[in-house]
């Protein structure tokens, strides 16, 4: 790994500050702490074939090239995205002047069955040793043949301190709201933290929320603006329903009807107020939606504008409940600041031998009272 000021140079900063030893990889301490199964491989230059099951951004084009490099082999790397057969057959001709060959094949889920079944032979013999990395289950895209002559390791999402570790070794000044920003963001991936950190720096010479915000390339959705109007009235309308007055939502609908408005558009801010605002109280109200939508659509004007104004009239008498709206608005925001916890093993279904073998499955019991919210959330009430 390169020294603190490796932002100075012009390769890109995930490049830079790659972990060139073992003993400099951040997480994973299931794998590679003392003891464990991939140090003890790199300690011992222990010659096998294996798989890294991970989501992006936690190590595994690092480990592959720390373990090859401590086998002293070629190392030569294939994404299975665009690479076929020939190039297996140009690294099974190499000369490599006496040294072992590891081939590390990232996405190796992209190789299809009959390219799996080419490399299998020489996998076998010992001809090549396949470092295979996939974010898909390794039971399911990796064929059985295969699968069998290699141990599948599972790498995990890297955690804050971790991650903490990695923004440190750039040597960039981060303040704290910065670096839980870049956290929930990031949602154990170093590479997209590393990406953002290195984009805020490059564009606007500091990291910060807002840079980090700025650097941040998101689509948004586009709308075809109509003037002021437009919006104030279906503003109004959407208002007049959650305050239960049918007779004002009636009137701006006639005059959204009388100024020739999509009668989809209104038909669709329907739908969602069905669940946005009645929700649970009335759950009956998702289905008039639907059906004023679907009338909207088959008969159109001027007949399903009698349409609109029966469901507009149901819509804004009926109760009001948002518990279901607010419950989703509460978990979307646990999802952005804690990224994608891992599922708790008793709920995740094994269909496979190497899932059982994990645990997948293992105590669960229908009608559970256990929450299986992960293990972070566990006391969590959303619906309330």
């Amino acid at each position: 790994m390169e020294s603190d000021s490796a932002y100075a140079h012009g390769r890109p900063l995930a490049a830079r500050i790659r972990p060139q030893t073992i003993d400099e990889v951040v997480g994973q301490e299931h794998l590679v702490g003392a003891g464990k199964p991939l140090r003890v491989a790199v300690e011992k230059k222990h010659k096998f074939s294996f798989i890294l099951w991970g989501p992006p951004g936690t190590g595994k084009t690092t480990i592959a090239r720390i373990y090859a490099h401590a086998l002293d082999a070629q190392l030569f790397e294939l994404s299975a995205v665009s690479a076929g057969k020939e190039d297996i057959r140009k690294i099974i001709s190499a000369d490599t002047g006496g040294k072992e060959k590891v081939l590390f094949l990232d996405e190796i889920h992209r190789f299809n069955k009959a390219q799996q079944d080419f490399l299998l032979p020489y996998v076998e013999s010992g001809e090549l040793t396949l470092i295979g990395a996939t974010t898909e289950n390794p039971s399911f895209e990796v064929i059985s043949a295969l699968l069998s002559r290699c141990r599948v390791f599972v790498l995990e999402p890297l955690s804050e301190e971790a991650l903490a570790q990695i923004v440190k070794r750039t040597g960039l000044a981060v303040k704290k709201d910065a670096f839980e920003w870049l956290m929930g963001y990031a949602a154990g991936d170093a590479r997209k933290a590393l990406g953002m950190l290195e984009g805020a720096q490059g564009l606007y010479g500091k990291v910060t929320v807002d840079t980090l915000n700025q650097a941040l390339e998101s689509p948004h959705l586009r709308y075809d603006k109509m003037g002021d109007e437009h919006y104030d009235t279906i503003s109004a309308f959407i208002k007049s329903m959650r305050a239960s007055q049918p007779d004002a939502a009636l009137y701006y609908l006639a005059r959204m009807v009388e100024a020739g408005e999509d009668p989809l558009f209104i038909a669709r801010r329907m739908v969602i107020f069905a669940s946005e605002d009645v929700g649970l109280a009335q759950p009956t109200a998702l289905v008039v939606a639907n059906a004023v939508f679907r009338a909207c659509e088959t008969i159109g004007y001027p007949e399903c504008a009698i349409n609109l104004a029966h469901g507009v009239a149901y819509l804004a008498e009926a109760k009001k409940s948002r518990a279901s709206y607010d419950a989703l608005l509460a978990a979307q925001a646990d999802v952005r600041e804690f990224g994608n916890l891992p599922v708790p093993k008793k709920i995740r279904n094994a269909v496979t031998k190497l899932m059982k073998e994990l645990d997948y499955h293992k105590g669960y019991e229908m009608y559970d009272k256990e929450s299986y919210l992960p293990d972070r959330l566990k006391k969590k009430k959303y619906l309330k």
